[in-house]
């Protein structure tokens, strides 16, 4: 008996907040992630060439926030399809532990995965 599945779809922006680490400000939203780099969606353009302090606030099962601090060289920011929003791509100057791991639980949480087979 076939049962239809539906897989309910997130869009990372809404979820992963970015702040800048000195004052604390939302700057815009993770738009998606790589080890060496991240694209950050924001309603403002950003300055190109500087080294931006960001800080993910990943919320935790128990309500707590585990915080990322990342230091990141802005390469480029421009207008994004959607009206109003800006994409603007850093590469990482280094790769804290707490980011790979942020990385691997997306992987895990956004990809399918072979269902086991039972006897």
């Amino acid at each position: 008996m076939f049962i239809e599945r539906r897989i309910e779809r997130h869009q990372l922006p809404y979820f992963l907040k970015v702040f800048n680490r000195h004052t604390d400000q939302p700057m815009g939203y993770l738009g998606n992630v790589s080890e060496t780099g991240l694209m950050l969606i924001s309603q403002l353009p950003l300055l190109v060439g500087p080294v931006f302090a960001l800080q993910i606030k990943v919320p935790g099962n128990d309500g707590s926030l585990q915080l990322i601090d990342l230091d990141a060289h802005c390469l480029w920011s421009h207008e994004d399809a959607t009206p109003g929003n800006y994409d603007s791509g850093f590469k990482l100057v280094s790769t804290p532990p707490e980011y790979e791991q942020l990385i691997s639980a997306l992987r895990g949480y956004f990809s399918f995965r072979p269902m086991s087979a039972s006897a």
